[in-house]
């Protein structure tokens, strides 16, 4: 597999345009990936239609002039001979150095991104733009325009869908799906809680065949929203019209507009996940405490990486925490730049552990609650997980967002072809999926190595096996790796049945389903 290669080109009249892209390389490389570093007259500009990726950093001098170190580059790029397709096969992106104090701000990053759009190229980011009249540097993305009058809004216009009729849910617009049940399939007393959960998917217009994968959004919970607010002192029945500082850039698609502080806190904003080396240098950036500042800025130091390790990654500590940590840098984080030090929450991907041709118009997930303990008193959490577990549809409606995505999974369609599927753990949802999927079909030949810790405490869906294996659906093998001294796991029961194994992968041949031999508990 190659390694991904970026080129970084600068055009620097002092030396700064040239430090930030050097900077810039030194991440990708921090990153695994090749990176080269020239500046751009130094480069030979007939090679750029073989570049696919690169980025320019070019700074603006007097009114409007290209630095010297790149004026033949500048001469070239413009020829009207190039024809419009030249770089149709490059990537790039441009970051702007200049002063928004002269007529001309960024001149010719400006005329740079246009030319190279006209050129065919296709650029991966809206330009950025430098200004170093502003006190970091860099403006933020977005303006939150705050109004006076705060409107009402229903918690179903926040999360309105608006899609077209015939347009199936995705990422910019997912479904809120009814959970109709949340059901604990481990027993109270084993370490780990798993759900299997169902959604109601009527009108959703959503299709998905066995070993597809559903996309869920999670959501902050309302502890974490409110602390967050707090530190930050900002007001979550706020309300604001998002802006984005350049004209051309697009607004999230996720929040509506107008919006809530509270909405953007609890759907948006990613704040329990661990934060970046980015995240220390722009709060440094932004915080007005010496002591504070002094630790953020050795945190993004390049000495001061093993020490950023043990206190933020190595324990996992949430930005939430950092925030925490740091209050009066939090507290002095302008609004406008939530978007810019924040990350948005991403979707979680789970596997559908049903078939709609055994539940019509549902979708049911095999989740485990994801809990673990670091060297911090307060246990790490997924978010997701957690945010789904939280969910009671007995106490009322609930509402998720999901859509569904394809997957490289497959299983055969002749009804004649066997099936070996080994799922240990929650790792069976896509075999259940399949199994029911098969069933329904009439389609025997079906057989499954399921393992899992105790045969009484997280055996899941062992009633619906039986059942399956007195109808003569499903040959089932099992691995209780904790209900014995020595350790059995399903690669053991493997090597056991290989004969089997071997009958079923070598001739496709089917021995004479659900016998018990195969049933070990």
């Amino acid at each position: 597999m190659l390694t991904p290669s970026i080129l970084i080109l600068f055009g620097s009249q002092t030396g700064t345009a040239q430090d930030v892209a050097e900077r810039i390389g030194r991440e990708a490389r921090r990153k695994r990936l090749q990176c080269r570093v020239q500046a751009l007259d130094s480069y030979d500009v007939v090679n750029l239609i073989n570049e696919p990726l690169v980025i320019f950093v070019c700074a603006t001098t007097g009114q409007g002039d290209p630095p010297d170190n790149m004026k033949n580059f500048w001469k070239f790029i413009f020829r009207r001979n190039l024809p419009p397709t030249s770089l149709c096969q490059m990537n790039y992106a441009v970051l702007g150095l200049g002063d928004s104090s002269y007529a001309k701000f960024n001149f010719v990053a400006k005329k740079l991104h246009r030319r190279l759009l006209q050129l065919g190229g296709n650029a991966l980011l809206p330009i950025g733009l430098g200004d170093d009249q502003h006190d970091l540097g860099l403006p933020s993305k977005f303006i939150l325009n705050f109004q006076d009058e705060t409107p009402e809004i229903s918690s179903e216009e926040q999360h309105s869908e608006n899609r077209s009729p015939g347009e199936l849910p995705s990422e910019h617009k997912p479904f809120l799906a009814s959970m109709v049940s949340n059901q604990r399939v481990t027993t109270e007393s084993h370490f780990q809680d798993v759900r299997l959960i169902e959604f109601d998917i009527t009108g959703s217009g959503i299709s998905f065949t066995a070993g597809d994968i559903v996309m869920i959004q999670p959501q902050n919970s309302a502890s974490d929203t409110q602390q967050f607010c707090h530190l930050l002192n900002l007001d979550p029945n706020r309300c604001f019209v998002l802006q984005p500082r350049e004209p051309d850039a697009p607004c999230p698609v996720q929040l509506p507009h107008p919006c809530t502080i509270q909405h953007l806190v609890s759907h948006y904003l990613d704040i329990t996940r661990v934060p970046h080396r980015s995240f220390f240098e722009i709060l440094a950036c932004l915080s007005h405490h010496q002591m504070e500042r002094e630790k953020l800025l050795e945190f993004s130091s390049a000495q001061g990486q093993e020490e950023l390790y043990n206190y933020c990654n190595r324990p996992r500590r949430t930005i939430l925490e950092v925030l925490g940590d740091f209050p009066h840098s939090a507290a002095s984080i302008p609004p406008d730049y939530l978007l810019d030090l924040i990350p948005p929450i991403r979707p979680r991907a789970y596997s559908i552990a049903s078939s709609l041709l055994a539940h019509p118009l549902r979708l049911q997930i095999l989740m485990a609650v994801v809990q673990y303990q670091t060297r911090l008193r307060k246990p790490r959490q997924g978010l997701c997980s957690s945010w789904l577990a939280s969910l009671d549809p007995r106490k009322g409606p609930v509402r998720v967002p999901l859509w569904v995505r394809n997957s490289t999974m497959t299983f055969p369609s002749e009804p004649n072809t066997p099936v070996i599927m080994v799922g240990p753990g929650t790792g069976v949802a896509p075999f259940r999926a399949a199994i029911q999927e098969r069933v329904a079909q009439g389609q025997t030949g079906n057989y499954l190595f399921f393992g899992c810790r105790q045969k009484d405490k997280d055996f899941y869906c062992e009633s619906e096996w039986q059942e399956l294996i007195q109808r003569g659906f499903l040959t089932l093998v099992t691995a209780f790796s904790r209900d014995q001294e020595e350790k059995i796991y399903v690669q053991h029961r493997l090597r056991e049945h290989g004969a089997l194994v071997w009958e079923l992968l070598d001739q496709q041949a089917m021995p004479s389903p659900c016998q018990p031999l195969f049933q070990r508990h």
